[in-house]
């Protein structure tokens, strides 16, 4: 018998206390600098790197309450076809599916809401990377078109944050159809007089980018965002050149007329609230009723026919 371990150890842990378990969560290493940061700092910042500007990723939901005032309800959308090529590869694709769903809390990759920004009424949709990447399916084209629905059906501005790497490879020749089933989303809105407006974030590439992503009424970008279609090493290989010093980041395309500003993330919400009382009249941009308070999903009528297109 060990009667260090057995005996003396326990009495010292009585006398002195047991030790605290320590989250293993409270500091966070930035990519960019590789400088640690506090947790509380890195939120009250927005999760932009206190020591360099880097704007890191977030979700869906943190970023429709960093832009949305209190009170967005989160819309109820309908339901796609899951796996309707039943494909697979090392794993079954309806297994990823439904494990992501797990893990991020969500059935796709695309959050609908609708509220107001410092009083104004809006409707958004914004992109969840860590969603299978990002990638545009046929989930995700049903939001974009159920957002462009609500934002006629409410007389409101549709903003949409983008951050995919492109058509879901799993859905084959469906995932390329939600490129034209989303610019036609944006007709919608523009035939309808109401601002559609973009802001691009890290990443947006591949058939994102490629559709409804380059056709806001006014194309903003979050600092140091890469926008593209293919990636920097294909581009390369396919014109034998060497690219020029921060080719498809957003201070690049904006020197080059791609985008319309690049705008901090502290600053969004003051910019996009600005730009909707210039693209609005003033009695066109109040709060609907029932904006704040109590958050609650708004269910649509499911649109007639197929949810994908033949």
């Amino acid at each position: 018998m060990n009667w260090i371990s057995e005996w003396a150890l326990p009495k010292i842990k009585t006398l002195f206390g047991a030790p605290r378990e320590v989250p293993d969560n409270l500091w966070h290493k930035c990519p960019a600098c590789e400088q640690m940061i506090f947790h509380r700092d890195l939120e009250r910042n927005l999760h932009v790197c206190t020591h360099c500007g880097h704007h890191m990723r977030v979700g869906a939901r943190t970023r429709m309450d960093y832009t949305l005032d209190a009170g967005w309800a989160r819309i109820e959308l309908p339901k796609a076809p899951q796996d309707p090529l039943r494909f697979r590869d090392q794993r079954r694709y309806v297994e990823r599916l439904r494990e992501a769903q797990v893990k991020v809390g969500q059935e796709d990759a695309v959050v609908v809401a609708h509220g107001a920004i410092e009083g104004n009424r809006v409707v958004a949709a914004a992109f969840e990377f860590s969603f299978l990447g990002g990638s545009m399916g046929a989930g995700v084209g049903e939001a974009l078109v159920t957002a462009a629905r609500l934002a006629v059906l409410q007389d409101a501005p549709l903003i949409v944050f983008t951050a995919s790497g492109g058509a879901r490879m799993q859905e084959g020749a469906i995932s390329l159809m939600q490129m034209p089933r989303t610019v036609i989303a944006t007709r919608m809105v523009k035939e309808a007089g109401l601002p559609f407006i973009v802001v691009l974030c890290d990443p947006t590439t591949g058939g994102v980018t490629a559709s409804f992503a380059m056709l806001g009424d006014i194309q903003i970008a979050e600092p140091g965002a890469m926008i593209g279609f293919a990636g920097a090493r294909v581009i390369e290989q396919t014109v034998r050149e060497k690219l020029p010093e921060g080719f498809q980041r957003a201070e690049y395309l904006l020197q080059h007329g791609i985008l319309d500003m690049v705008v901090p993330r502290g600053e969004m919400r003051a910019t996009l609230a600005r730009l909707i009382g210039l693209l609005r009249l003033p009695e066109q941009v109040a709060a609907p009723v029932g904006a704040t308070g109590e958050v609650e999903a708004l269910a649509l009528p499911a649109p007639e026919g197929p949810a994908v297109p033949a």
